[in-house]
């Protein structure tokens, strides 16, 4: 931190000359001595008062670009420390290689390969809330975040790290340049090209890592020399462009260009990575014949485009295998250009192509080339197919009423109602054209019962014909109502005909989603967080009861008020038997970066999440069941702490209050989403979004989303029961741990 700090004085007073400097260096000592002593607090108000606004603006920008690369040096410590534990001989704590290690002990290596066989981890990104940041911002800092990477490497030579340093330089005073805030609206489309940046330089480069982290530790020093043992267990989803809940700029034709443009990049990766391996892959004829398959696959290219395959020829005459990869590579590109007889119909057909050649490996005994990089690349195309990630659509139960209303009624239909039917036929096209999977998902908000799922499988049918794309309409269950009544809820969805043709067509798979932020916003963290585990409890109950294999997608939030904090700990505290070795979950806009910026960062992020599934699907985690030993703490703690919750929300003057001290206003106008702070034009707190209401809790420094109202639930117990609970109630260790984080990061001084 001290380098970066040195270096942002270094640009500051180039640019703006020594003056600048010193008024940022003064202000910052005054703030810092004001944490002791008031009269310098004052001081600072008085020394902010005497600047222009030019001056001002220029002190928030070189505090602004502080508080980045601090951030930045912190990310660069965690990804070092990540490494640095990873060289020692045993296994990290909490990573693949170390739960496998436990499970394979405890379960013996049937029971584990079975437990391994049903694992499905499944992020699904989201773009609300968006990165406050600019992504100039963000790109700028990542440049000089690799700087510092080169910089910690011992084997560069003195003239490469003086050009690093030099590099660095330059990115910092880059990102002083660049301008802090966007002074034009954003636009869905800009969300799913941020998106798109941590696909490119993370997503697709991690997965194979992952992959066969797991592998080795199934196989051990036998991995990458015979079939793998992993199944692909990584499955990408996201609302980027598909999410049209309360936000009418995302459109039918978004969705479709959002798909346009995912299908762009994975099939720009996927040419790429099919190429390398393929000019590595210089096996020649004679020491690794190619099989009888390959070859015939190879007259079938020969035969569809001649001169292609004579061009690598010449440059490859004995080396089948290459030829036939860097054939598959320029098919895909033919695929991504939709020029020419050799573009792939569907991710499957790249696949046969890639089995076989594999396949052909393994025939001629070169099976470390057959299960090394070329494995990689058909995990990645297994994965991501051609459409990158699965995108799924959202729309308010309210929507899908009016439309249905209007089109049953066969008079003029309205914008709103347009765009649902469009966008029904989108999906269908989306599906004919890259797989069912590519955007088969529907989530409805607000869930109040069946008909709201009846409604979406028949406006899809009214909307083609009556042939509408597959759909697997999925009820999302928000309030603390709603929760209570999820199973109720189910009893009648499981009477619908298309879902029961759906259940037997995909092996009774169902899956419910369950809304964190608007339960906390609604009731407080305690009550909210104490309804959602009875919900995951009761679903998961319903579910074995009616013999379903049951998926909670957990919609939950980047920050603590929203039911956010580290994703492994959350798995470990879900409802007994909820778990069963798939874990769905949203990753939201605001913590995307910071989880999956840094690829180091990423990849322990998602080991700590597949070895807490891995963990909790165990059968003795199964059964246990804790809550039912607390049960009566936690009636006695609920309904204290919501009424705290609710007498405050509910006081007389509590909304004018919060609009006028808070930031809520200047909030809603930041130019930082495409999706408005409010549901309607009111001006309520039930009209306001649970995304900016936590913000605009977290720039008062006062949090309280995260910890109001667990006081009144702590003091309605007996202190010896609390820390029974505490040692042995994962779901209470949590609770209590993130209400003293977010405790933590509120002041008081800032706030008042």
């Amino acid at each position: 931190m001290r380098l970066l700090g040195e270096l942002l004085g270094r640009v500051i007073s180039e640019s703006g000359g020594a003056a600048l400097l010193r008024d940022v260096e003064r202000l910052r000592s005054l703030v810092i001595r004001a944490r002791d002593d008031d009269r310098y607090e004052r001081d600072a108000e008085r020394l902010v008062a005497s600047w222009p606004l030019e001056r001002a603006e220029q002190v928030a920008r070189a505090f602004a670009c502080y508080f980045h690369l601090a951030n930045l040096a912190e990310e660069h410590h965690r990804a070092r420390v990540i490494r640095e534990r990873d060289r020692g001989s045993d296994p990290v704590p909490e990573s693949i290689a170390a739960t496998v290690g436990q499970l394979r002990r405890r379960l013996g290596p049937k029971r584990l390969q079975d437990l391994v066989t049903r694992l499905e981890i499944h992020p699904v990104f989201t773009a609300h809330p968006t990165e406050a940041r600019r992504r100039a911002i963000v790109t700028a800092i990542r440049r000089a975040g690799e700087q510092l990477e080169r910089l910690d490497d011992p084997r560069i030579a003195d003239s490469e790290r003086l050009e690093s340093e030099r590099r660095l330089v330059e990115e910092v005073d880059s990102l002083w340049r660049t301008a802090q805030i966007r002074t034009t609206q954003i636009h869905p489309l800009d969300e799913v090209r941020s998106f798109m940046a941590v696909f490119d330089e993370t997503l697709f480069r991690i997965l194979p890592e992952l992959m066969r982290s797991l592998d080795r530790a199934l196989a051990g020093d036998a991995t990458g020399t015979r079939a793998p043992q992993a199944p692909r267990f990584i499955r990408i989803g996201s609302w980027i462009g598909g999410d049209r809940d309360g936000n009418p700029v995302v459109t039918a034709a978004v969705a479709a260009a959002t798909m346009e443009i995912q299908a762009e990049h994975i099939l720009l990766a996927l040419e790429a990575a099919a190429t390398r391996i393929g000019r590595a892959l210089t096996v020649d004829s004679t020491t690794t014949p190619p099989s009888s398959a390959l070859r015939r696959r190879l007259a079938a290219a020969r035969k569809a485009d001649a001169s292609r395959i004579d061009a690598i020829v010449a440059r490859s005459s004995e080396e089948p295998h290459r030829v036939f990869l860097l054939h598959v590579a320029g098919r895909i590109a033919a695929t991504r250009t939709g020029k020419g007889r050799l573009a792939y119909r569907s991710a499957a057909d790249l696949l046969r192509d890639l089995h076989a050649l594999r396949d052909s490996l393994t025939e001629a005994g070169a099976a470390r080339l057959a299960y090394g990089e070329l494995q990689h690349l058909i995990w990645q195309a297994e994965t991501f197919g051609f459409h990158l990630a699965e995108l799924e659509v959202r729309q308010h139960s309210k929507v899908h009423d009016a439309a249905l209303a209007e089109v049953r009624s066969g008079k003029s239909r309205s914008e709103a109602t347009k765009d649902v039917l469009d966008t029904m036929r989108a999906m269908a096209a989306m599906q004919a054209r890259f797989g069912v999977t590519s955007c088969s998902r529907y989530v409805v908000s607000f869930t109040r019962g069946a008909p709201d799922l009846a409604a979406v499988y028949e406006l899809a049918s009214r909307a083609t014909d009556g042939n509408p794309p597959v759909l697997d309409v999925v009820p999302l269950f928000e309030t603390r109502e709603d929760l209570a009544q999820a199973t109720e809820v189910m009893d009648e969805v499981l009477k619908l005909a298309p879902v029961r043709r759906r259940l037997a067509a995909n092996g009774r798979r169902i899956e419910v989603m369950l809304g964190y932020s608007d339960s906390a916003k609604e009731v407080g963290p305690v009550s909210a967080t104490l309804a959602l585990h009875d919900a995951q409890a009761a679903l998961t109950a319903w579910a074995k009861h009616h013999r379903l294999r049951l998926t909670l997608f957990h919609g939950r939030g980047g920050a603590l008020g929203r039911g956010g904090g580290p994703a492994n700990r959350a798995v470990r505290a879900q409802a007994p038997g909820s778990v069963a070795g798939h874990f769905k979950v949203t990753e939201q806009g605001e913590v995307i970066f910071a989880r999956y910026g840094n690829p180091a960062i990423a990849r322990r992020h998602l080991e700590q999440v597949t070895s807490a599934v891995l963990e909790a699907s165990t059968a003795g985690a199964s059964r246990a069941d804790p809550a039912r030993r607390f049960r009566e703490l936690a009636s006695a703690m609920d309904g204290p702490s919501r009424a705290a919750y609710r007498a405050l929300v509910d006081a007389p003057g509590f909304e004018e209050w919060f609009l006028r001290v808070s930031p809520i206003e200047e909030l809603s106008g930041l130019r930082i989403a495409s999706r408005p702070a409010r549901r309607s034009v009111g001006r309520r707190l039930e009209d306001l979004r649970a995304i900016p209401w936590v913000f605009a809790w977290s720039q008062m420094r006062l949090n309280l989303p995260g910890w109001y109202g667990m006081g009144s639930g702590l003091s309605a117990a007996p202190l010896t029961e609390l820390r029974r609970a505490y040692a042995e109630w994962p779901l209470f260790n949590v609770m209590l741990d993130n209400t003293e984080m977010s405790l933590a990061k509120t002041d008081r001084r800032i706030a008042e």
